[in-house]
Protein backbone atom coordinates (compact mmCIF):
# COMPACT_ATOMS: atom_id res chain seq x y z
CA UNK A 1 0.00 0.00 0.00
CA UNK A 2 1.83 3.44 -0.95
CA UNK A 3 1.84 6.02 1.38
CA UNK A 4 -0.43 9.57 0.44
CA UNK A 5 1.41 12.47 -0.40
CA UNK A 6 -0.34 15.08 1.84
CA UNK A 7 1.74 17.92 1.04
CA UNK A 8 1.05 17.09 -2.58
CA UNK A 9 -2.70 16.74 -2.22
CA UNK A 10 -2.78 20.31 -0.83
CA UNK A 11 -0.85 21.19 -3.63
CA UNK A 12 -3.77 20.09 -5.79
CA UNK A 13 -6.11 21.66 -4.39
CA UNK A 14 -4.83 24.97 -4.09
CA UNK A 15 -3.89 24.64 -8.43
CA UNK A 16 -7.67 24.21 -9.08
CA UNK A 17 -8.73 26.74 -6.89
CA UNK A 18 -6.01 29.10 -8.30
CA UNK A 19 -7.09 28.12 -11.87
CA UNK A 20 -10.60 28.58 -11.10
CA UNK A 21 -10.04 31.93 -9.64
CA UNK A 22 -11.28 31.15 -6.03
CA UNK A 23 -10.30 32.05 -2.85
CA UNK A 24 -12.09 29.70 -0.93
CA UNK A 25 -13.23 29.70 3.00
CA UNK A 26 -10.99 27.73 5.15
CA UNK A 27 -11.32 27.40 9.08
CA UNK A 28 -7.86 26.83 10.56
CA UNK A 29 -7.85 25.00 13.43
CA UNK A 30 -4.49 26.38 15.46
CA UNK A 31 -2.83 24.77 18.54
CA UNK A 32 -0.62 28.10 19.24
CA UNK A 33 0.70 31.10 17.35
CA UNK A 34 4.41 29.26 16.89
CA UNK A 35 3.24 26.59 15.15
CA UNK A 36 0.39 28.85 13.05
CA UNK A 37 2.86 30.78 11.50
CA UNK A 38 4.07 29.33 8.47
CA UNK A 39 0.93 27.62 7.61
CA UNK A 40 -0.70 31.24 7.95
CA UNK A 41 2.10 32.55 5.57
CA UNK A 42 1.53 29.96 3.74
CA UNK A 43 -2.41 29.31 3.02
CA UNK A 44 -3.17 32.73 3.31
CA UNK A 45 -1.99 33.60 -0.22
CA UNK A 46 -4.64 31.35 -1.31
CA UNK A 47 -7.42 31.32 1.37
CA UNK A 48 -9.37 33.52 3.09
CA UNK A 49 -8.71 32.33 6.97
CA UNK A 50 -10.53 32.17 9.95
CA UNK A 51 -8.10 31.06 12.50
CA UNK A 52 -10.40 28.73 15.31
CA UNK A 53 -8.35 28.15 18.28
CA UNK A 54 -10.06 25.45 19.99
CA UNK A 55 -7.52 23.91 22.73
CA UNK A 56 -9.76 22.85 26.22
CA UNK A 57 -6.34 20.12 26.63
CA UNK A 58 -3.90 23.28 27.42
CA UNK A 59 -2.73 23.54 31.19
CA UNK A 60 -3.06 25.49 33.46
CA UNK A 61 -5.61 28.33 32.38
CA UNK A 62 -3.10 30.88 32.60
CA UNK A 63 -0.84 28.81 29.50
CA UNK A 64 -3.86 29.07 27.94
CA UNK A 65 -4.82 32.60 28.32
CA UNK A 66 -0.96 33.16 26.97
CA UNK A 67 -1.47 31.17 23.77
CA UNK A 68 -4.83 32.62 22.91
CA UNK A 69 -2.88 35.91 22.97
CA UNK A 70 0.15 35.44 21.31
CA UNK A 71 -2.20 34.05 18.40
CA UNK A 72 -4.16 37.31 17.97
CA UNK A 73 -0.55 38.99 17.80
CA UNK A 74 0.72 37.28 15.28
CA UNK A 75 -2.34 37.48 13.45
CA UNK A 76 -2.26 41.45 13.67
CA UNK A 77 1.51 41.50 12.89
CA UNK A 78 1.63 38.84 9.93
CA UNK A 79 1.57 40.63 6.31
CA UNK A 80 -0.89 38.51 4.33
CA UNK A 81 -2.65 38.95 1.05
CA UNK A 82 -6.08 37.93 2.33
CA UNK A 83 -6.96 39.01 5.87
CA UNK A 84 -6.96 36.72 8.90
CA UNK A 85 -9.92 36.85 11.07
CA UNK A 86 -9.90 35.10 15.02
CA UNK A 87 -12.34 33.00 16.43
CA UNK A 88 -11.65 31.65 20.03
CA UNK A 89 -13.61 28.10 20.77
CA UNK A 90 -14.31 27.84 24.37
CA UNK A 91 -11.84 26.46 26.99
CA UNK A 92 -13.72 23.29 28.22
CA UNK A 93 -11.22 21.86 30.34
CA UNK A 94 -13.88 19.45 31.66
CA UNK A 95 -14.58 18.08 28.50
CA UNK A 96 -10.91 17.25 27.45
CA UNK A 97 -10.68 15.41 31.25
CA UNK A 98 -13.71 13.58 30.33
CA UNK A 99 -12.23 12.41 27.26
CA UNK A 100 -8.93 11.28 28.65
CA UNK A 101 -10.63 9.40 31.26
CA UNK A 102 -8.59 6.20 31.56
CA UNK A 103 -5.53 6.86 29.21
CA UNK A 104 -4.00 9.41 31.77
CA UNK A 105 -0.92 7.11 32.04
CA UNK A 106 -0.77 7.03 28.17
CA UNK A 107 2.61 8.33 26.75
CA UNK A 108 2.86 11.47 24.42
CA UNK A 109 1.96 10.16 20.93
CA UNK A 110 -0.64 7.83 22.07
CA UNK A 111 -4.32 6.92 22.05
CA UNK A 112 -4.90 9.83 24.48
CA UNK A 113 -3.45 12.26 22.03
CA UNK A 114 -5.34 10.75 19.16
CA UNK A 115 -8.37 11.32 21.00
CA UNK A 116 -7.63 15.17 21.62
CA UNK A 117 -6.60 15.05 17.93
CA UNK A 118 -10.18 14.21 17.51
CA UNK A 119 -11.90 16.11 19.82
CA UNK A 120 -10.42 19.51 18.40
CA UNK A 121 -11.20 18.56 14.75
CA UNK A 122 -14.51 17.59 15.98
CA UNK A 123 -15.41 21.19 17.38
CA UNK A 124 -13.61 22.40 13.77
CA UNK A 125 -15.71 20.44 11.80
CA UNK A 126 -18.57 21.84 13.29
CA UNK A 127 -17.94 25.16 13.61
CA UNK A 128 -16.89 25.11 9.96
CA UNK A 129 -20.38 23.32 9.01
CA UNK A 130 -22.10 26.60 10.72
CA UNK A 131 -19.96 29.19 9.56
CA UNK A 132 -20.46 27.91 5.83
CA UNK A 133 -16.62 27.69 5.06
CA UNK A 134 -15.85 25.44 2.31
CA UNK A 135 -12.32 23.64 4.24
CA UNK A 136 -11.52 23.21 7.59
CA UNK A 137 -8.11 21.43 8.79
CA UNK A 138 -5.55 21.99 11.63
CA UNK A 139 -2.04 22.93 12.12
CA UNK A 140 -1.32 20.35 14.29
CA UNK A 141 0.77 18.28 10.87
CA UNK A 142 3.51 21.00 11.60
CA UNK A 143 4.90 19.46 14.40
CA UNK A 144 7.48 16.57 13.70
CA UNK A 145 5.56 15.31 17.18
CA UNK A 146 2.24 14.84 16.14
CA UNK A 147 1.00 11.94 13.47
CA UNK A 148 -0.07 13.38 9.92
CA UNK A 149 -1.77 10.39 8.68
CA UNK A 150 -3.50 9.66 11.92
CA UNK A 151 -4.97 13.82 11.87
CA UNK A 152 -5.77 13.38 8.17
CA UNK A 153 -7.78 9.96 9.05
CA UNK A 154 -10.04 11.80 11.33
CA UNK A 155 -10.30 14.85 9.46
CA UNK A 156 -11.76 13.36 6.51
CA UNK A 157 -13.49 11.03 8.65
CA UNK A 158 -15.12 14.16 10.18
CA UNK A 159 -15.26 15.88 6.22
CA UNK A 160 -18.16 13.23 5.48
CA UNK A 161 -20.08 13.32 8.84
CA UNK A 162 -20.18 16.85 8.60
CA UNK A 163 -20.18 18.01 4.53
CA UNK A 164 -16.98 20.29 4.85
CA UNK A 165 -14.08 19.54 2.92
CA UNK A 166 -11.12 18.60 4.76
CA UNK A 167 -8.10 20.37 3.44
CA UNK A 168 -5.09 17.15 4.12
CA UNK A 169 -2.05 19.18 4.64
CA UNK A 170 1.32 17.69 6.29
CA UNK A 171 3.08 21.24 7.33
CA UNK A 172 6.21 20.11 8.05
CA UNK A 173 7.06 19.50 5.20
CA UNK A 174 9.57 20.87 3.03
CA UNK A 175 10.79 23.11 5.28
CA UNK A 176 7.55 23.84 7.23
CA UNK A 177 8.65 23.25 10.70
CA UNK A 178 11.86 24.95 10.01
CA UNK A 179 10.73 28.04 8.55
CA UNK A 180 7.85 27.88 11.57
CA UNK A 181 10.59 28.73 14.01
CA UNK A 182 12.24 31.36 11.87
CA UNK A 183 9.00 33.05 11.67
CA UNK A 184 8.46 32.53 15.64
CA UNK A 185 12.37 33.98 15.87
CA UNK A 186 11.44 37.08 13.83
CA UNK A 187 8.29 37.77 15.68
CA UNK A 188 9.67 37.05 19.41
CA UNK A 189 6.42 34.37 19.60
CA UNK A 190 6.44 32.67 22.81
CA UNK A 191 7.38 29.03 21.94
CA UNK A 192 6.34 26.51 24.83
CA UNK A 193 8.30 23.71 25.96
CA UNK A 194 5.70 21.03 26.16
CA UNK A 195 2.03 19.86 23.99
CA UNK A 196 -0.11 21.58 26.24
CA UNK A 197 -1.89 19.47 28.52
CA UNK A 198 -1.30 18.48 32.07
CA UNK A 199 -0.15 15.30 31.15
CA UNK A 200 2.68 16.14 28.60
CA UNK A 201 3.85 18.79 31.51
CA UNK A 202 4.43 15.91 34.00
CA UNK A 203 6.06 13.94 30.90
CA UNK A 204 8.29 16.73 30.28
CA UNK A 205 9.10 18.12 34.06
CA UNK A 206 9.99 14.06 34.38
CA UNK A 207 12.23 14.07 31.52
CA UNK A 208 13.72 17.40 32.92
CA UNK A 209 14.34 15.47 36.29
CA UNK A 210 15.85 12.22 35.14
CA UNK A 211 18.69 14.69 33.09
CA UNK A 212 19.41 16.58 35.81
CA UNK A 213 19.87 13.28 37.97
CA UNK A 214 21.98 11.94 35.27
CA UNK A 215 24.03 15.56 34.87
CA UNK A 216 25.11 15.01 38.93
Amino acid sequence: MNQRNYRQELDQTIKKHVEAGQVPRLLLHSCCAPCSSYVLEYLSEYFSITVFYYNPNIFPAEEYEMRVKEQEALIERLPVKHRISFLEGPYEQERFYEMAKGLEKEPEGGERCFRCYHLRLLEAAQMARAGGFDYFTTTLSISPLKDARKLNEIGERLAREYGVAFLNSDFKKRDGYKRSIELSKEYGLYRQDYCGCVYSLRERERDVAEREAVSV
